[in-house]
């Protein structure tokens, strides 16, 4: 009897995943072959980044049609293949997909319930309520902070020098952006530079050591109600605990002796007292707790310190095998400052070059490689029958169209000229999407590229770098984080001008 009920039970299962790989199949959409259990993601967080298996599919479903078909696991995703229709979901069509089907558990681990992931109403409401913390009026006063940074940053650089002519250079500029957004986020000065085991660098590198790994996060965010059923949390405990006494500690400390900053932590501090803000009007939302502001500090500097670290150290990577192009960075630093006198907020501005490298770095190498939408509402695709349903969601391959070579011939290749104001002209506007685009584009773009820039132009200015034999050539990437990060360090020799 139990033999029988257990062949019953296994054929059932069988059918079951059957049906559920031939959904794409039976709407007539193109997709590629998935495999059991893993679906179109065999390998993710071991042997394969997400960028590359997403890159795979979209080679694969080039050409077939606005949207592809594919699998994580057993459920069904969306690949937008066509720059009209990522246009559509971004942007023209955003009320349909203006989530970003990221896992969060507002209950049980308020760090993970911040502007990156919450939805609907809640979110659009805080999104406007942020906004201002990032206008270019905001940059310009932080920019003194950033710059005091950058010259504790140069000093370190001349004393590591004395030590060995090679440094560890992706270690040191997350320590330098650390510093940055410790200071414009949370108004604490963190001495990362000085200290390598200071607690606000050490809970930097805990806090992409997710228990379980990559896998765990994406099985997480998959079956997102059962997750929330078994109460799972993402977030390491000791860096939940340090955050928010950190935000505790410091909201405490500024309401006490009634101190004001131009900074992130008082525009916090305003929504949870419910203060006019700086349209002088009071939030309509209800007053933040202490927590949600943890959360919104805690992913500030999360995706402030990481992103802008990585792409600075792709940046030197690809300047320090090129050398041609890293005196033309070097005279495009030298020259700024020479017009304006010195290192000043119009001339971080006025870098045209750095802005190139820059943003090839960021072509190249996209810290975030894919975007994530939620369908929010049952999608009719433009000009087709096709129906995307609600719940389910959709990736833009932001990786995989950087590496077309239709729209970038050569892709392997670094060339800065291709973000040159004719060349970027001649390419459809969604070809470059390392910060997102629309409604959802990344609240924090103008300070990472702002401190990316500081970062890079003190650098150059003083210091020649070429590759150290320590390097891997090309880089390996690591396909255990969600961040695009290099395997190991990145060693460079490094020579005071």
């Amino acid at each position: 009897m139990w033999i029988y009920l257990s062949v019953l039970a296994v054929t059932l299962a069988v059918l079951w995943v059957r049906k559920r790989y031939s959904y794409w199949k039976e709407r007539g959409i193109p997709y590629s072959e998935p495999s059991f259990p893993a679906g179109n993601i065999p390998g993710m967080g071991r042997t394969k980044h997400f960028s590359a298996l997403m890159q795979h599919c979209y080679n694969d479903l080039k050409g077939k049609g606005p949207i592809g078909g594919m699998f994580f696991f057993i459920n069904p995703v969306a690949l937008a293949m066509d720059l009209d229709m990522i246009k559509n979901v971004l942007v023209k069509d955003f009320q349909y997909f203006h989530d970003r089907s990221v896992y969060y558990n507002e209950k049980d681990d308020p760090l993970s319930a911040h502007l990156l992931a919450i939805e609907g109403t809640k979110w659009k409401n805080l999104r406007a309520k942020l906004t201002p913390t990032f206008s270019s009026g905001k940059m310009k006063m932080m920019f003194p902070t950033i710059i005091g940074v950058a010259e504790e940053f140069q000093k370190l650089m001349k004393t590591e020098m004395s030590k060995n002519d090679e440094i560890e250079m992706k270690e040191i500029l997350a320590r330098f952006t650390t510093d940055v957004i410790g200071n414009c986020a949370f108004g604490l000065e963190c001495n990362s530079l000085h200290d390598p085991e200071a607690e606000f660098r050490r809970m930097g590198r805990k806090i992409f050591s997710v228990p379980g790994g990559l896998l765990r996060v994406f099985i997480a965010q998959q079956f997102r109600s059962i997750a929330l059923s078994l109460r799972i949390v993402l977030t390491d405990k000791e860096v939940s605990k340090f955050f928010i006494g950190a935000v505790k500690d410091t909201v405490k400390y500024r309401e006490e002796n009634k101190i004001e900053r131009n900074d992130f932590m008082s525009l916090l501090m305003k929504l949870k007292n419910a203060e006019p803000l700086e349209d002088g009007n009071v939030s309509k939302m209800d007053p933040l707790t202490v927590e949600q502001i943890a959360a919104q500090a805690f992913v500030f500097f999360l995706a402030g310190f990481e992103t802008s670290s990585t792409a600075m150290s792709y940046c030197l990577y690809e300047l320090a095998h090129n050398i041609d192009l890293q005196n033309k960075a070097r005279k495009c630093v030298t020259d700024a400052i020479k017009k304006h006198g010195s290192m000043t907020y119009e001339a971080i501005q006025d870098m045209p070059y750095i802005d190139q490298c820059i943003n090839e770095s960021l072509r190249k190498y996209p810290p975030v490689s894919n975007l994530a939408r939620k369908v929010t509402k049952d999608y009719k695709l433009p000009n087709s029958d096709v129906v995307l349903q609600k719940g389910s969601t959709l990736i833009v391959p932001v990786y995989a169209i950087h590496h077309d070579p239709e729209y970038y011939p050569d892709p392997e290749r670094f060339d800065p000229d291709r973000f040159a104001p004719d060349q970027v002209a001649k390419r459809h506007p969604y070809t470059f999407l390392p910060f997102g685009e629309g409604p959802r584009i990344c609240i924090g773009m103008r300070f990472g590229v702002m401190q990316a820039r500081v970062g890079l132009a003190y650098l150059l200015k003083d210091f020649k770098f070429t590759l150290s034999n320590r390097t891997p050539v090309p880089l390996k990437i690591s396909p255990r984080t969600l961040i695009l990060t290099s395997e190991g360090g990145l060693w460079l020799k490094v020579e005071q001008l």
